[in-house]
């Protein structure tokens, strides 16, 4: 199933090894991670090694070798948010979502994870959901969010 899809990936480069971080990003993009086959098809048909494609994959943070959820929960933990309460939102997404921070539900609705800063310090505390930031969280605020994206997946 995912195979073909990375092959209609690669082809939208003409399979060019020079497009290699674009082709890893949308394959990223379409699965939610870069599984292992991929990677070794991506090798396959770009005449890589495949150890280059795995560097290149373990060197940039927004590559992912482990499936992620539908929902990424991130918070951020920098100094403006720390002090602000972001591990409390750490704590309350834990509680709302049954997981622990670096983990995804075992059915990939969601993962929680945790960024050193965003840049956003003005915003925090702040939890970025779906790429959406959501600025000055309180725990509250945090728990009706999830709630509703939960109710969406047919949970709860």
């Amino acid at each position: 199933m995912e195979k073909g899809k990375v092959d209609q990936i690669i082809d939208r480069y003409d399979a060019d090894a020079s497009s290699l971080l674009a082709i890893m990003q949308d394959v990223q993009d379409e699965l939610r991670y870069l599984p292992r086959d991929a990677m070794k098809q991506i090798s396959e048909r770009l005449d890589i090694p495949m150890t280059h494609v795995y560097q290149m994959a373990t060197f940039f943070e927004s590559f992912h070798l482990n499936p992620r959820g539908k929902h990424i929960c991130t918070v951020c933990m920098g100094t403006a948010c720390h002090v602000r309460g972001a591990p409390k939102l750490v704590d309350q997404l834990e509680r709302d979502l049954k997981l622990k921070s670096g983990q995804t539900a075992e059915d990939l609705s969601f993962t929680i994870e945790e960024v050193n800063c965003v840049g956003a310090c003005a915003l925090g505390p702040l939890v970025i959901i779906d790429g959406e930031y959501h600025g000055n969280m309180t725990s509250n605020s945090l728990s009706k969010v999830v709630g509703k994206m939960k109710k969406a997946e047919g949970g709860e």
